[in-house]
């Protein structure tokens, strides 16, 4: 792996600054890690595998599509640290490096397979029994959802569909009587598994991927056409998935997105990935019928693409080559059969999934969707389960008599189809659905319940770090904060009427609120804890976040280290910050944790003199999540919850098995400590049932 330091971009005070988009490329390649230590369970690894591949993929399909459309413009702002062709250079060697790992990666654990009896086999591996089961399958199932296209009647790229892969199939007769001709077919994993399963002998199980499916049977397709000998070569095409926003004030903004999804899949192609032993003849059909030219980004690679699949790789019974089943714990706050408002009504509650159950939150939408004294509900809506609870619940909400207002945004990336679909539904049922305007988005998660209570309006409010979704509270760690402190409340609403007034900007007491005024709050943090050094004073800060890429936050946090405030990063993706450099970012240590469950929780800490201020937020400190973006940072006030906090960033810092760290030399080096093995997230596990245990210890408050 190239070293972290060699792609530095010198600005302004000489300052070191990483290139971003490397940067994350580093951060994909932990999880290839993943992948490759044999301390994970075999399909676990096989998964992380998929994983990797899907955030390539999506990483090509936005920030390489970004770095090609610089190239198109002929002249850059001056102060734009990025060359994007010197970039796409760069990401293209770093690539090809993560490309020869992966696939040494997936050899190993395939063989590794084999020895738990578990066999991917190809179309030219099949017994006769198996190649009945194949045939069988294929009409039964596969066959309908095949509609080839001869090479030569495709019009042009836009016929191939992003994400999908297809098979280029070379057509001939053994005898030379017919010329040959070639097909593509795509292959239909949007509505078959990847991955069929064979017939098994004795304890051997036996699993075939689609492709393979379908270059077994494609006599069944072509012999009708007198062929008689066939070929077939993975191909696939990834396009550009940024988002052109029409301007056009006579349209809607829900109409000017529909418009714009479809024109995404008509965008740009960002590479074109074949099968290398494909034939040369065939390839150059393809390429000359799409239009692709030796200056677009084209590579050779293996037999098989779209590993992303291989998340959804089938068990088969072996239930030692997962993860064991992990179950969530209760909260020692929220006991069952009890309101939870009630609960929230005598202290602030903190949940931290996915180590306690986002059910709660289910728990409380039905509480007060039926609760008589519950006025309204307003909820910012990012990225919703597929099948969701949450809608649902709101949705009964509505059909109680409560007021519900749900601000959907539209233009969470890949997302925006879906929550198209659920603003449908909501407006339906009378659900008032507001949306954001063209260049802005609403990515902070909020709730805010009004309650009528002793003839006044009562609020109870809910802030987090990841977004109502059920389904990623499963595998995401963040935290939400329940509160009925009716200052925080107060600054929730005015964060939603905010947002329905066209963003007139309000003055907020407690919360901390994008685009107005984090960034500086945080600088105004910062610079408290450096004069504070100056002073010989306890100055230091705990940052939590996904990823650092705001250039003046990077310099801030330099200038803190050079007066002499300590300051420990737990940064999961991208920090363009580089720590440990002497007299510039000695004071400044830096890891990352990359495990079963992703890391999401945003936490920022500072010293503040002694007396600790402690911030949960939804923001990752950069440019988006500051200027253009509506975001909140949330203050916790109850020193419980403040203990807890500690606790967990104590345990994280710890970390010496799945932390790896980040700083000069060579990239991805976990991070080794003399003592006992500590995996933060194992450990979090164990602090929370010990705070279960111990609260049980004392009594509860029921008893």
């Amino acid at each position: 792996m190239p070293t972290n330091t060699g792609n530095l971009t010198k600005v302004k005070e000489k300052l070191p600054i990483l290139n971003r988009d490397l940067n994350w490329l580093y951060f994909n390649g932990r999880v290839l890690q993943e992948a490759a230590d044999e301390r994970n369970p075999l399909l676990e690894r096989l998964r992380f595998l998929g994983i990797f591949s899907n955030n390539r993929d999506e990483f090509f399909r936005v920030r390489v599509a970004t770095l090609n459309r610089m190239l198109k413009v002929e002249r850059m702002p001056y102060d734009t640290p990025i060359n994007p062709k010197k970039a796409l250079k760069e990401i293209g060697e770093l690539v090809q490096i993560q490309e020869h790992e992966f696939m040494q990666v997936y050899g190993n654990i395939v063989h590794q397979l084999g020895n738990h009896n578990i066999f991917i086999v190809n179309e030219n591996q099949l017994t006769e029994e198996q190649g009945q089961s194949v045939l069988k399958y294929f009409h039964e199932q596969v066959r309908a959802y095949l509609f080839p296209i001869m090479i030569s009647s495709l019009k042009d790229i836009s016929s191939l569909r992003d994400k999908s892969i297809y098979l280029a199939v070379k057509l001939g007769r053994n005898d030379k009587a017919l010329k040959e001709d070639y097909a593509l077919i795509e292959v239909p994993t949007s509505t078959l598994s990847r991955f069929f399963i064979l017939p098994s002998n004795g304890d051997k199980r036996y699993i075939m991927l689609l492709d393979d499916v379908i270059r077994y049977c494609l006599s069944e397709i072509f012999s009708i056409f007198g062929y008689n000998s066939f070929s077939a070569y993975t191909v696939k095409l990834t396009r550009d998935a940024e988002i052109d926003i029409d301007t056009d004030v006579s349209k809607s903004f829900l109409e000017v997105m529909k418009e714009s999804l479809k024109q995404r899949k008509r965008g740009i192609p960002v590479r074109f990935v074949y099968d290398k032993s494909i034939p040369d003849d065939l390839l150059k059909i393809i390429t000359k019928r799409l239009d692709i030219t030796k200056d677009d980004p084209i590579r050779g690679g293996g037999r098989y693409h779209n590993f992303k699949d291989f998340m959804g790789f089938p068990n088969l019974g072996h239930r030692e080559l997962e993860n064991g089943t992990f179950v969530p714990l209760k909260h020692k706050d929220l006991p069952t059969n009890r309101s939870i408002l009630s609960s929230i009504r005598q202290k602030d509650i903190m949940l931290h999934y996915p180590y306690q159950s986002f059910q709660y939150i289910i728990d409380l939408l039905r509480e007060v969707s039926i609760d008589p004294k519950v006025r309204s509900i307003k909820m910012t809506i990012y990225r919703a389960a597929k099948n969701s609870n949450v809608i649902n619940a709101l949705i009964n909400a509505a059909r109680n008599g409560k007021f519900v207002t749900v601000f959907m945004e539209l233009q969470a990336r890949f997302d925006e189809e879906a929550n198209i679909y659920w603003t449908g539904r909501l407006r339906e049922e009378g659900i008032k659905v507001i949306h954001s305007i063209p260049g802005f988005k609403v990515h902070c998660k909020l709730m805010l319940i009004r309650r009528k209570e002793n003839n006044t309006n009562f609020y109870y409010a809910f802030l987090g770090t990841g977004n109502f979704n059920e389904d990623t509270a499963k595998v995401y760690s963040d935290m939400s904060l329940l509160t009925c402190n009716q200052k925080i409340c107060a600054d929730v609403d005015n964060a939603f009427h905010l947002m329905e007034e066209n963003y007139r900007p309000y003055k907020f007491k407690t919360l901390i609120v994008a685009p107005f005024s984090m960034r500086n709050f945080f600088i105004k943090m910062l610079s408290n804890e450096i004069q504070n050094a100056k002073k010989g004073k306890e100055a230091w800060a705990i940052i939590k976040l996904n990823s650092i890429v705001d250039e003046v936050m990077v310099r801030k946090l330099y200038k803190a280290s050079q007066a002499g405030v300590k300051i420990k990063l737990i940064i999961r993706g991208i920090c363009t910050l580089v720590p440990g450099i002497p007299g510039i970012s000695d004071n400044i240590e830096a890891i990352s944790i990359v495990d079963r469950f992703l890391e999401h929780t945003r936490v920022i800490v500072f010293a503040n003199g002694g007396d600790n201020q402690y911030f949960i937020t939804s923001a990752d400190w950069m440019i988006r999540n500051f200027d253009n973006r509506i975001e909140v940072a949330t203050p916790i006030f109850d020193p419980v919850i403040k203990e807890q906090l500690k606790s967990f960033l104590e345990i994280q810092l710890a970390d010496n098995v799945k932390a790896r760290i980040i700083g000069p030399g060579k990239a991805n080096q976990y991070k080794h400590s003399d003592g006992p093995a500590i995996r933060s997230q194992v450990e979090v596990y164990k602090y929370l049932e010990g705070q279960m245990t111990k609260d049980e210890g004392r009594g509860t408050r029921d008893e």
